[in-house]
């Protein structure tokens, strides 16, 4: 196998950060950290336990009631998360080689990370200041208005596929309404979350402000769920987890997040811009490894050009360039970890079963180690097939005839998953009309995923829980507390007075 790019200054050990200090775990418990490429063990990781849950939480809690942080005005929180922007910019290069080393996406797709991460921060440094709510009037009668405070603690738990954006996400929004936080990294990917540690402390973030925890989702991602001085929980990842997340957070009915999987269907009808749809529903289950929550995994298309799409989809799909993801001719990069490789590997097999492979189908041949797999293509797969209902978060994806649109709108409403949507088709009026009928939280329109971060982020059915993305944000990270005033006398039914009973008696 070819020399693999490793980056200049990989730390060896990554810590915790608890109350402004990088620190191990109080027990000393550490985990293997791997490069995909090789599968081979480049650091360890302080793997947190309950006690180090436990510190985080009350460095967190402490500086949230008597600390400065919530307190700031709008303004002057703005102005830190905007240095956080900066040098989140400023680390653009850096992050990109980190991000790749670490997850094995294409260094053509961890650059740009950065900018968005930083372009979160921004975003949500400008909503604070111009966030406002109404006051309701009844002139001359009574005035009502909202407080909108910070609620406390948010445990916010991440996953490994653009770990650092995604981290982003979760706290630009968390810190900018005033709460505290304790950031619980993936253990796939732990490496470019400890850069926040510098960062935060670098922009005046007090300490305890932010606090990280490693660890296996068992250990440290159970503790803070399960935490009494956690009041929210904000999640991205498998659905099996959210659901138990969901249970283990009941008793205490905290404010639940939750962003979980998909199997988004990509509908192309036959008057679709078909060289637009082909170019865009490759990117979608191809680009970051196939390793997105949004991917376009199941492709429906109308039978009119059915054979035309699949031809030409699978020799596109052959052409693909896997490699070593610091390569830029690389566009398929390898599997973040081996017990995600084997978990996609053995959907490959099963589809053999299930489909008829027109590309892929396995590891390619120039490829002997590490966690690659060819981009693969099943055609004609029946919708009760696993590889159509089951997500495989990898580059493997599912096409599937219709007639009609009756069809096509059953065939993409048919999984328990409703993240994402794509559909391509030249007919405006059926272009809103199918969009309405599809039970899916974000549905986009000849067009491949880009988003404004104003809109609603989140899913339906088994897809997640409540929406985050612009004021949906500042609603789950605030309290609302409405105040209502009297303008004049209070007219008030006199319980208990002798007038009162004496009308009562009347």
């Amino acid at each position: 196998m070819s020399s693999h790019y490793v980056p200049d200054k990989l730390p060896h050990h990554i810590q915790h950060f608890i109350n402004g200090e990088k620190v191990d775990s109080l027990g000393g418990e550490t985990f293997d950290v791997l490069d995909p490429v090789t599968n081979t063990t480049y650091a360890t990781a302080a793997a947190g336990q309950k006690a180090d849950v436990d510190a985080a939480v009350v460095a967190a809690r402490t500086a949230f009631t008597s600390g400065p942080w919530p307190r700031m005005k709008a303004r002057e929180r703005a102005r830190v998360l905007n240095t956080i922007a900066d040098a989140v910019e400023a680390q653009e290069d850096r992050l990109a080689e980190w991000e790749t080393f670490d997850t094995g996406l294409p260094i053509t797709q961890a650059r740009g990370q950065a900018r968005r991460a930083a372009e979160n921060f921004r975003f949500f440094a400008d909503l604070i200041v111009a966030q406002f709510d109404d006051a309701m009037k009844v002139p001359g009668a009574q005035i009502n208005y909202v407080n909108r405070k910070p609620i406390g603690v948010a445990g916010l738990i991440t996953p490994w596929n653009t770990p650092f954006m995604l981290e982003s996400w979760k706290l630009a929004p968390a810190l900018a309404t005033g709460n505290t936080v304790v950031l619980k990294p993936a253990e796939f990917t732990p490496l470019s979350a400890s850069l926040w540690a510098d960062i935060f402390t670098d922009a005046g973030v007090p300490p305890g402000v932010f606090n990280l925890v490693n660890g296996l989702g068992e250990d440290a991602g159970d503790a803070l769920v399960k935490h009494p001085d956690v009041p929210l929980i904000s999640f991205t990842g498998e659905t099996t987890t959210g659901q138990l997340i969901f249970a283990n957070a009941a008793p205490q009915l905290k404010g639940l997040s939750m962003e979980l999987g998909g199997k988004s269907p990509a509908i192309i009808f036959a008057d679709a811009d078909l060289d637009a749809a082909i170019d865009s529903t490759l990117f979608g289950v191809f680009s970051l490894n196939g390793e997105r929550c949004t991917a376009g995994s199941r492709i429906l298309v109308q039978q009119d050009i059915y054979q035309e799409f699949c031809e030409r989809f699978a020799a596109r799909a052959k052409n693909i360039v896997v490699g070593d993801p610091h390569d830029p001719a690389t566009e398929v990069g390898a599997l973040v970890h081996p017990e995600h490789f084997a978990k996609v590997a053995s959907y490959v097999e099963l589809g053999k079963s299930e489909g008829t492979l027109l590309a892929g189908g396995g590891r390619p041949d120039h490829l002997p180690q590490g966690n690659y797999i060819a981009p693969t293509v099943f055609a004609d797969v029946a919708p009760d097939a696993r590889i159509f209902q089951e997500e495989i978060f990898g580059p493997v994806v599912a096409v599937t005839p219709f007639e009609s649109d009756a069809e096509a709108l059953e065939l993409a409403n048919n999984t328990k998953y409703g993240l994402a949507a794509y559909v391509w088709t030249s007919d405006l009026l059926r272009a809103h009309t199918f969009a309405d009928g599809l039970q899916a939280g974000m549905v986009w329109l000849n067009s491949h995923n880009v988003r404004d971060l104003r809109t609603p982020f989140g899913g339906v059915k088994s897809s997640g829980l409540g929406h985050e993305g612009g004021y949906r944000s500042i609603d789950f990270y605030t309290d609302q507390q409405a105040v209502h005033i009297s303008l004049g006398p209070v007219h008030t039914p006199k319980f208990g007075s002798a007038a009162a009973s004496r009308s009562t008696d009347s």
